[in-house]
């Protein structure tokens, strides 16, 4: 990661969450007045090969302690109210600023995956974890609808997970090395403002 690129995401991170704070503080007091606790999921990603960290989110399903995987169709009886809309919005995703703010993540780059599929495909990963895993990305942007499609149409976990190895990692795996070859700052602020429209849709 640059310099230029680690000011950027300091300022950018620093700002939303100030501008955001409201919504944050209503979107917790909402998950907890309607589903009670916790208001916060956090998940174990990687940021390099090797080197793990929590990632933040809103919780958007009821806690289950033997969760792991993707969330697919087999998982979807567990999503809350409050958490349809969050993931509808992506809003669920808007902890994760303080991901950012700590170096976790930047604002743009591949999303940060489960350390299963990076033991699992660790050539893929060796080369999309060049980059520093980003709060939204190229492929995020472009395959994130259709890869909600084709893992909600798995009704087990096995068959989320063969859909997702065979389907989806190889996807975005292509979109986030094209996104790694021509990387630069004007091409981030085009896919953040082509995310907030996503979301603003």
């Amino acid at each position: 990661m640059t310099p230029t690129k680690r000011l950027f995401d300091i300022l950018a991170s620093s700002i939303l969450i100030v501008l955001l704070a409201p919504l944050g503080a209503w979107i917790a007091w909402r998950i907890w007045r309607r589903e009670g606790g916790p208001i916060f999921y956090l998940s174990e990603r990687m940021q390099t090969p090797t080197r793990g960290f929590l990632l933040y989110k809103f919780r958007s399903m009821t806690p289950d302690d033997a969760d792991s995987g993707v969330s697919g169709g087999d998982k979807s009886h567990r999503i809350t109210p409050t958490g349809a809309w969050l993931r509808r919005t992506r809003l669920d995703e808007l902890p994760q600023l303080i991901n950012v703010l700590r170096g976790d993540i930047s604002m743009v780059g591949p999303r940060p995956p489960l350390r299963m599929y990076v033991e699992r495909f660790p050539e893929v990963y060796a080369e999309v974890l060049r980059s520093r895993p980003g709060l939204t990305g190229l492929a995020s942007l472009h395959y994130h609808r259709h890869e909600a499609l084709l893992v909600g149409r798995a009704r087990s976990a096995p068959e989320t997970d063969t859909i997702y190895c065979r389907a989806c990692i190889p996807r975005k795996a292509r979109l986030d090395l094209i996104y790694q070859k021509h990387a630069n700052l004007c091409l981030d602020l085009v896919i953040l403002f082509r995310t907030v429209a996503v979301v603003l849709r």
